[in-house]
Protein backbone atom coordinates (compact mmCIF):
# COMPACT_ATOMS: atom_id res chain seq x y z
CA UNK A 1 0.00 0.00 0.00
CA UNK A 2 3.00 2.01 0.47
CA UNK A 3 3.63 2.51 -3.71
CA UNK A 4 -0.69 3.16 -4.18
CA UNK A 5 -0.44 6.07 -1.16
CA UNK A 6 2.34 7.55 -2.63
CA UNK A 7 0.74 7.46 -6.22
CA UNK A 8 -2.37 8.73 -4.71
CA UNK A 9 -1.22 11.86 -2.72
CA UNK A 10 0.68 13.17 -6.47
CA UNK A 11 -3.07 12.41 -8.11
CA UNK A 12 -5.81 13.55 -5.80
CA UNK A 13 -5.44 17.60 -5.46
CA UNK A 14 -9.30 18.18 -6.08
CA UNK A 15 -11.87 16.52 -4.19
CA UNK A 16 -11.56 13.97 -1.32
CA UNK A 17 -10.42 10.33 -1.82
CA UNK A 18 -10.89 7.59 0.81
CA UNK A 19 -9.54 4.13 0.81
CA UNK A 20 -10.19 1.61 2.94
CA UNK A 21 -7.08 -1.05 1.92
CA UNK A 22 -7.52 -4.83 1.71
CA UNK A 23 -6.48 -4.83 5.85
CA UNK A 24 -9.18 -2.48 6.43
CA UNK A 25 -7.16 0.30 7.66
CA UNK A 26 -8.26 3.43 5.98
CA UNK A 27 -6.41 6.49 3.58
CA UNK A 28 -7.22 10.11 3.15
CA UNK A 29 -6.57 11.89 -0.01
CA UNK A 30 -7.01 15.60 -0.86
CA UNK A 31 -8.90 17.47 1.15
CA UNK A 32 -11.50 15.79 4.18
CA UNK A 33 -15.33 17.55 3.68
CA UNK A 34 -14.55 18.35 -0.01
CA UNK A 35 -16.37 17.76 -3.55
CA UNK A 36 -16.37 15.52 -5.54
CA UNK A 37 -15.57 12.55 -2.96
CA UNK A 38 -15.95 9.16 -2.81
CA UNK A 39 -14.62 5.98 -0.97
CA UNK A 40 -12.86 2.69 -2.53
CA UNK A 41 -12.79 -0.34 -0.91
CA UNK A 42 -9.98 -2.72 -2.04
CA UNK A 43 -10.66 -7.08 -0.83
CA UNK A 44 -7.66 -7.82 -3.18
CA UNK A 45 -4.38 -7.58 -1.67
CA UNK A 46 -2.76 -7.93 -4.91
CA UNK A 47 -4.77 -5.09 -6.26
CA UNK A 48 -2.55 -2.30 -3.74
CA UNK A 49 0.21 -2.98 -6.79
CA UNK A 50 -1.40 -3.89 -9.61
CA UNK A 51 -3.05 -0.25 -9.12
CA UNK A 52 0.41 1.39 -9.02
CA UNK A 53 1.70 -0.60 -12.08
CA UNK A 54 -1.25 -1.14 -14.68
CA UNK A 55 -3.81 1.53 -13.21
CA UNK A 56 -5.88 1.63 -16.59
CA UNK A 57 -6.51 -2.26 -16.60
CA UNK A 58 -6.25 -2.93 -12.54
CA UNK A 59 -9.33 -0.28 -11.69
CA UNK A 60 -11.50 -1.72 -15.09
CA UNK A 61 -10.84 -5.65 -14.54
CA UNK A 62 -11.12 -4.75 -10.71
CA UNK A 63 -14.50 -3.56 -11.43
CA UNK A 64 -15.63 -5.95 -13.33
CA UNK A 65 -14.50 -8.80 -10.89
CA UNK A 66 -15.83 -7.14 -7.78
CA UNK A 67 -12.48 -6.90 -6.14
CA UNK A 68 -12.72 -3.31 -5.17
CA UNK A 69 -16.42 -1.46 -4.70
CA UNK A 70 -17.28 1.94 -3.72
CA UNK A 71 -18.44 2.42 -0.12
CA UNK A 72 -19.59 5.68 0.24
CA UNK A 73 -21.31 7.61 -2.95
CA UNK A 74 -21.23 5.94 -6.47
CA UNK A 75 -18.95 4.89 -9.52
CA UNK A 76 -19.71 7.85 -11.31
CA UNK A 77 -18.19 9.72 -7.94
CA UNK A 78 -15.50 7.78 -7.68
CA UNK A 79 -14.04 8.51 -11.69
CA UNK A 80 -15.33 12.13 -11.16
CA UNK A 81 -12.36 12.25 -8.48
CA UNK A 82 -10.02 10.56 -10.81
CA UNK A 83 -10.68 12.54 -13.61
CA UNK A 84 -10.44 16.46 -12.46
CA UNK A 85 -7.40 15.21 -10.65
CA UNK A 86 -5.91 13.19 -13.63
CA UNK A 87 -5.90 16.62 -16.22
CA UNK A 88 -3.52 18.64 -13.86
CA UNK A 89 -1.80 15.77 -11.73
CA UNK A 90 2.27 15.35 -12.41
CA UNK A 91 3.02 11.92 -13.97
CA UNK A 92 4.64 9.24 -12.24
CA UNK A 93 8.21 8.77 -13.34
CA UNK A 94 7.38 4.73 -14.71
CA UNK A 95 3.97 6.36 -15.95
CA UNK A 96 6.09 7.98 -18.20
CA UNK A 97 8.22 5.35 -19.32
CA UNK A 98 4.99 3.31 -19.83
CA UNK A 99 3.35 5.83 -21.85
CA UNK A 100 6.52 5.95 -24.51
CA UNK A 101 6.33 2.35 -24.79
CA UNK A 102 2.20 2.21 -25.70
CA UNK A 103 2.68 5.05 -28.75
CA UNK A 104 5.90 3.20 -29.43
CA UNK A 105 3.92 -0.41 -29.91
CA UNK A 106 0.36 1.65 -31.17
CA UNK A 107 0.97 1.31 -34.91
CA UNK A 108 0.82 -2.56 -34.51
CA UNK A 109 -2.02 -2.19 -32.05
CA UNK A 110 -3.80 -0.37 -34.67
CA UNK A 111 -2.46 -1.75 -37.98
CA UNK A 112 -6.07 -2.93 -38.75
CA UNK A 113 -5.99 -5.02 -41.84
CA UNK A 114 -9.30 -5.70 -43.60
CA UNK A 115 -9.24 -9.26 -41.88
CA UNK A 116 -8.43 -7.52 -38.29
CA UNK A 117 -10.71 -4.53 -38.85
CA UNK A 118 -13.44 -7.20 -39.20
CA UNK A 119 -12.69 -9.19 -35.88
CA UNK A 120 -12.25 -6.31 -34.19
CA UNK A 121 -15.64 -4.80 -35.16
CA UNK A 122 -17.21 -8.09 -34.44
CA UNK A 123 -15.76 -8.15 -30.86
CA UNK A 124 -18.03 -4.85 -29.97
CA UNK A 125 -21.10 -4.65 -32.84
CA UNK A 126 -21.97 -7.79 -33.42
CA UNK A 127 -23.24 -8.14 -29.59
CA UNK A 128 -27.08 -8.91 -29.51
CA UNK A 129 -29.04 -5.77 -31.20
CA UNK A 130 -31.32 -5.99 -28.14
CA UNK A 131 -28.76 -4.29 -25.77
CA UNK A 132 -28.32 -1.51 -27.84
CA UNK A 133 -31.94 -1.56 -28.65
CA UNK A 134 -32.35 -0.99 -24.61
CA UNK A 135 -29.70 1.80 -24.69
CA UNK A 136 -29.77 3.72 -27.76
CA UNK A 137 -32.26 6.29 -28.99
CA UNK A 138 -35.28 5.06 -31.35
CA UNK A 139 -33.28 5.62 -34.45
CA UNK A 140 -30.58 3.56 -33.15
CA UNK A 141 -27.70 6.57 -33.44
CA UNK A 142 -24.25 5.06 -31.86
CA UNK A 143 -22.18 7.86 -31.82
CA UNK A 144 -22.19 11.84 -30.22
CA UNK A 145 -25.61 13.99 -30.40
CA UNK A 146 -25.73 17.45 -31.03
CA UNK A 147 -27.40 19.23 -28.33
CA UNK A 148 -28.65 22.72 -29.25
CA UNK A 149 -30.71 23.65 -26.35
CA UNK A 150 -30.19 22.25 -22.82
CA UNK A 151 -32.55 19.55 -21.71
CA UNK A 152 -33.16 18.06 -25.05
CA UNK A 153 -34.06 14.46 -25.24
CA UNK A 154 -31.64 12.29 -26.82
CA UNK A 155 -33.93 11.47 -29.88
CA UNK A 156 -34.02 14.91 -30.61
CA UNK A 157 -30.60 15.99 -30.22
CA UNK A 158 -29.64 12.33 -32.33
CA UNK A 159 -32.19 13.94 -35.30
CA UNK A 160 -30.39 17.59 -34.44
CA UNK A 161 -27.30 15.56 -35.68
CA UNK A 162 -28.11 13.85 -38.10
CA UNK A 163 -29.60 17.36 -39.76
CA UNK A 164 -26.26 19.30 -38.78
CA UNK A 165 -24.58 16.58 -41.25
CA UNK A 166 -26.76 16.74 -43.53
CA UNK A 167 -26.51 20.82 -43.95
CA UNK A 168 -22.60 20.26 -44.46
CA UNK A 169 -23.11 18.13 -46.88
CA UNK A 170 -25.26 20.02 -49.34
CA UNK A 171 -27.50 17.32 -50.82
CA UNK A 172 -29.36 17.09 -53.77
CA UNK A 173 -32.00 14.66 -54.86
CA UNK A 174 -30.98 11.87 -56.99
CA UNK A 175 -27.07 12.54 -55.46
CA UNK A 176 -25.43 9.07 -55.23
CA UNK A 177 -24.18 9.16 -51.49
CA UNK A 178 -21.64 6.41 -49.65
CA UNK A 179 -21.82 5.82 -46.31
CA UNK A 180 -18.80 4.18 -44.60
CA UNK A 181 -19.50 3.09 -41.32
CA UNK A 182 -23.46 2.81 -41.87
CA UNK A 183 -24.13 1.08 -38.33
CA UNK A 184 -27.54 0.00 -38.26
CA UNK A 185 -28.58 2.45 -40.98
CA UNK A 186 -30.42 5.46 -39.73
CA UNK A 187 -28.11 8.20 -41.41
CA UNK A 188 -28.39 6.43 -44.47
CA UNK A 189 -32.48 6.28 -43.91
CA UNK A 190 -32.22 9.96 -43.07
CA UNK A 191 -30.43 10.80 -45.74
CA UNK A 192 -32.62 9.09 -48.37
CA UNK A 193 -36.20 10.21 -46.43
CA UNK A 194 -35.66 13.92 -46.14
CA UNK A 195 -32.98 14.69 -49.08
CA UNK A 196 -34.16 11.68 -51.86
CA UNK A 197 -31.02 10.95 -52.36
CA UNK A 198 -29.45 6.85 -53.45
CA UNK A 199 -26.97 5.50 -50.04
CA UNK A 200 -24.96 2.99 -50.19
CA UNK A 201 -23.82 2.07 -46.73
CA UNK A 202 -20.94 -0.43 -45.60
CA UNK A 203 -20.35 -2.02 -42.46
CA UNK A 204 -18.03 -4.72 -41.20
CA UNK A 205 -20.83 -5.95 -38.53
CA UNK A 206 -23.18 -8.59 -39.79
CA UNK A 207 -25.81 -7.28 -36.69
CA UNK A 208 -25.55 -4.18 -38.23
CA UNK A 209 -26.35 -5.38 -41.41
CA UNK A 210 -29.16 -7.51 -40.75
CA UNK A 211 -30.66 -4.77 -38.96
CA UNK A 212 -30.20 -2.21 -41.70
CA UNK A 213 -31.65 -3.98 -44.17
CA UNK A 214 -34.94 -4.15 -42.00
CA UNK A 215 -34.77 -1.08 -41.35
CA UNK A 216 -34.60 0.26 -45.18
CA UNK A 217 -37.29 -2.06 -46.18
CA UNK A 218 -39.91 -1.22 -43.27
CA UNK A 219 -39.13 2.02 -44.20
CA UNK A 220 -39.73 1.16 -47.99
CA UNK A 221 -36.66 2.54 -49.22
CA UNK A 222 -34.82 -0.74 -50.12
CA UNK A 223 -34.78 0.87 -53.65
CA UNK A 224 -32.40 3.44 -52.40
CA UNK A 225 -31.20 2.30 -50.04
CA UNK A 226 -28.30 -0.47 -49.91
CA UNK A 227 -26.39 -1.89 -47.51
CA UNK A 228 -23.37 -4.45 -47.92
CA UNK A 229 -20.81 -6.37 -45.39
CA UNK A 230 -17.80 -4.65 -47.19
CA UNK A 231 -14.33 -3.24 -45.95
CA UNK A 232 -13.83 0.62 -47.24
CA UNK A 233 -10.41 -0.28 -48.92
CA UNK A 234 -12.64 -2.64 -50.79
CA UNK A 235 -15.86 -0.75 -52.01
CA UNK A 236 -15.56 0.45 -55.82
CA UNK A 237 -17.55 3.42 -57.61
CA UNK A 238 -18.21 6.88 -57.95
CA UNK A 239 -20.40 8.93 -55.46
CA UNK A 240 -20.76 12.28 -55.09
CA UNK A 241 -21.04 12.60 -51.41
CA UNK A 242 -19.27 10.73 -48.72
CA UNK A 243 -20.09 10.42 -45.24
CA UNK A 244 -18.83 8.68 -42.18
CA UNK A 245 -19.96 8.59 -38.67
CA UNK A 246 -17.88 7.28 -35.46
CA UNK A 247 -15.91 5.07 -37.82
CA UNK A 248 -12.74 6.75 -38.17
CA UNK A 249 -11.82 5.55 -34.46
CA UNK A 250 -11.44 2.05 -36.37
CA UNK A 251 -8.81 2.98 -38.72
CA UNK A 252 -5.69 3.33 -37.46
CA UNK A 253 -2.94 5.45 -37.61
CA UNK A 254 -0.77 3.37 -40.10
CA UNK A 255 -3.72 3.69 -42.70
CA UNK A 256 -5.05 7.32 -42.86
CA UNK A 257 -3.11 7.92 -45.89
CA UNK A 258 -5.10 4.74 -47.76
CA UNK A 259 -8.39 5.84 -46.04
CA UNK A 260 -7.57 9.49 -47.36
CA UNK A 261 -6.92 7.79 -50.91
CA UNK A 262 -9.79 6.14 -51.09
CA UNK A 263 -11.91 8.94 -50.28
CA UNK A 264 -10.36 11.20 -52.82
CA UNK A 265 -10.63 7.62 -55.68
CA UNK A 266 -14.73 7.17 -54.64
CA UNK A 267 -15.27 11.28 -54.93
CA UNK A 268 -16.67 12.26 -58.31
CA UNK A 269 -15.45 15.72 -59.03
CA UNK A 270 -17.15 18.12 -56.89
CA UNK A 271 -17.71 15.55 -54.58
CA UNK A 272 -17.93 16.39 -50.71
CA UNK A 273 -17.19 14.16 -48.12
CA UNK A 274 -17.98 14.52 -44.16
CA UNK A 275 -15.87 12.94 -41.52
CA UNK A 276 -17.63 12.49 -37.86
CA UNK A 277 -14.80 11.37 -35.48
CA UNK A 278 -13.55 11.06 -31.93
CA UNK A 279 -10.50 13.54 -31.13
CA UNK A 280 -7.78 13.71 -29.16
CA UNK A 281 -6.66 17.68 -28.06
CA UNK A 282 -3.74 17.48 -26.44
CA UNK A 283 -2.04 15.49 -29.16
CA UNK A 284 -0.89 11.99 -30.67
CA UNK A 285 -1.50 9.36 -27.56
CA UNK A 286 -2.43 6.01 -27.09
CA UNK A 287 -5.43 4.13 -26.37
CA UNK A 288 -6.54 3.23 -22.83
CA UNK A 289 -5.37 -0.25 -22.47
CA UNK A 290 -8.58 -1.41 -20.74
CA UNK A 291 -10.85 -0.11 -23.60
CA UNK A 292 -8.53 -1.17 -25.71
CA UNK A 293 -8.74 -4.83 -24.55
CA UNK A 294 -12.46 -4.96 -23.52
CA UNK A 295 -14.53 -2.40 -25.23
CA UNK A 296 -13.08 -1.22 -28.90
CA UNK A 297 -9.46 -3.74 -29.56
CA UNK A 298 -8.02 -1.73 -32.44
CA UNK A 299 -9.49 1.49 -31.69
CA UNK A 300 -8.23 5.05 -31.61
CA UNK A 301 -8.95 8.39 -31.90
CA UNK A 302 -6.65 10.82 -33.32
CA UNK A 303 -5.56 13.86 -32.63
CA UNK A 304 -6.31 16.31 -35.39
CA UNK A 305 -1.83 16.71 -36.37
CA UNK A 306 -2.46 13.37 -36.84
CA UNK A 307 -5.11 13.15 -39.46
CA UNK A 308 -4.55 16.86 -40.92
CA UNK A 309 -0.97 15.69 -42.39
CA UNK A 310 -2.77 12.87 -44.11
CA UNK A 311 -5.76 14.88 -45.34
CA UNK A 312 -3.23 16.84 -47.37
CA UNK A 313 -0.34 14.21 -48.46
CA UNK A 314 -4.07 12.49 -49.85
CA UNK A 315 -4.29 15.89 -52.41
CA UNK A 316 -7.94 16.71 -50.51
CA UNK A 317 -9.36 20.19 -49.60
CA UNK A 318 -10.19 20.38 -45.71
CA UNK A 319 -12.67 22.69 -46.28
CA UNK A 320 -14.72 23.03 -43.09
CA UNK A 321 -13.62 21.42 -39.36
CA UNK A 322 -16.06 21.93 -36.43
CA UNK A 323 -15.46 20.72 -32.89
CA UNK A 324 -18.15 19.48 -30.58
CA UNK A 325 -17.11 20.34 -26.52
CA UNK A 326 -18.93 18.07 -24.21
CA UNK A 327 -21.74 16.72 -26.84
CA UNK A 328 -20.85 13.43 -26.40
CA UNK A 329 -20.29 13.95 -22.66
CA UNK A 330 -24.31 14.74 -22.71
CA UNK A 331 -25.14 11.35 -24.77
CA UNK A 332 -23.09 9.23 -22.37
CA UNK A 333 -24.90 10.27 -19.73
CA UNK A 334 -28.12 9.21 -21.30
CA UNK A 335 -26.81 6.07 -22.34
CA UNK A 336 -25.89 5.42 -18.89
CA UNK A 337 -28.89 6.21 -17.46
CA UNK A 338 -30.73 4.28 -20.32
CA UNK A 339 -28.42 1.31 -19.56
CA UNK A 340 -29.11 1.40 -16.01
CA UNK A 341 -32.91 1.50 -16.39
CA UNK A 342 -32.68 -1.83 -18.47
CA UNK A 343 -29.76 -3.37 -16.48
CA UNK A 344 -31.89 -6.29 -15.49
CA UNK A 345 -32.69 -7.24 -19.24
CA UNK A 346 -29.32 -6.85 -20.13
CA UNK A 347 -28.07 -9.27 -17.08
CA UNK A 348 -30.37 -11.90 -18.33
CA UNK A 349 -29.30 -11.39 -22.13
CA UNK A 350 -25.01 -11.55 -20.75
CA UNK A 351 -24.38 -11.57 -17.33
CA UNK A 352 -23.08 -9.30 -14.27
CA UNK A 353 -19.56 -8.92 -14.89
CA UNK A 354 -21.06 -7.72 -18.44
CA UNK A 355 -23.07 -5.46 -17.09
CA UNK A 356 -20.55 -3.97 -14.92
CA UNK A 357 -17.87 -4.00 -17.87
CA UNK A 358 -20.34 -1.64 -19.29
CA UNK A 359 -21.36 0.60 -16.40
CA UNK A 360 -17.52 0.70 -16.35
CA UNK A 361 -17.39 1.93 -20.18
CA UNK A 362 -20.34 4.36 -20.26
CA UNK A 363 -19.12 5.88 -16.81
CA UNK A 364 -15.45 6.48 -17.72
CA UNK A 365 -16.36 7.71 -21.06
CA UNK A 366 -18.26 10.42 -20.00
CA UNK A 367 -15.89 11.40 -17.46
CA UNK A 368 -13.53 11.40 -19.91
CA UNK A 369 -15.45 13.81 -22.09
CA UNK A 370 -16.67 16.16 -19.16
CA UNK A 371 -13.00 16.61 -17.60
CA UNK A 372 -10.38 15.61 -19.71
CA UNK A 373 -8.86 16.20 -23.16
CA UNK A 374 -11.62 14.19 -25.35
CA UNK A 375 -13.91 15.68 -28.10
CA UNK A 376 -15.57 14.85 -31.77
CA UNK A 377 -14.39 16.43 -34.77
CA UNK A 378 -16.48 16.94 -38.16
CA UNK A 379 -14.37 18.08 -41.35
CA UNK A 380 -15.32 18.52 -44.30
CA UNK A 381 -13.21 17.39 -47.21
CA UNK A 382 -13.55 18.22 -51.06
CA UNK A 383 -11.84 17.12 -54.08
CA UNK A 384 -12.08 20.59 -55.84
CA UNK A 385 -11.05 24.01 -54.09
CA UNK A 386 -14.82 25.25 -55.26
CA UNK A 387 -17.02 22.35 -54.36
CA UNK A 388 -18.56 24.31 -51.39
CA UNK A 389 -19.27 28.50 -51.09
CA UNK A 390 -16.39 30.39 -49.77
CA UNK A 391 -18.63 31.59 -46.48
CA UNK A 392 -20.18 28.88 -44.34
CA UNK A 393 -23.67 30.44 -44.08
CA UNK A 394 -25.13 27.69 -46.29
CA UNK A 395 -25.08 25.23 -43.22
CA UNK A 396 -26.76 27.30 -40.82
CA UNK A 397 -29.14 28.78 -43.55
CA UNK A 398 -30.12 24.93 -44.48
CA UNK A 399 -29.95 23.52 -41.50
CA UNK A 400 -32.39 25.71 -39.69
CA UNK A 401 -34.47 25.45 -42.56
CA UNK A 402 -34.56 21.82 -42.60
CA UNK A 403 -35.26 22.14 -38.38
CA UNK A 404 -38.74 24.56 -39.12
CA UNK A 405 -39.99 21.98 -41.45
CA UNK A 406 -39.25 18.99 -39.64
CA UNK A 407 -41.35 16.42 -37.94
CA UNK A 408 -41.85 16.66 -34.32
CA UNK A 409 -39.41 14.06 -32.09
CA UNK A 410 -40.99 11.92 -29.94
CA UNK A 411 -38.75 10.37 -26.65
Amino acid sequence: MVLLSYALRRLIRIGCLTVIDAQGRTHRFGQPGAIPAATLRIHDRALHTQLVWKPELALGEGWMNGTWSVEDGTLEDLLTVFAVNLDTAPPLPWETLGEKVAFLFRPLRTWNTPARARRNVAHHYDLSSRLYELFLDADWQYSCAYFMDPGETLDRAQENKKRHIAAKLRLEPGMRVLDIGSGWGGMAIYLAREFGVDVTGITLSTEQLAKANERARAAGLDDRVHFSLTDYRRIGGSFDRIVSVGMFEHVGVVNYPAFFAQVKKLLAPGGVALLHSIGRMDGPGSTNRWLAKYIFPGGYAPALSEVLPAVERGGLWTTDIEILRLHYAETLRHWRRRFEDNRAEIARLYDERFCRMWEFYLTGAEMDFRYLRTMVFQMQIAREIDAVPIVRDYMVDGERARKRHAAPVSG
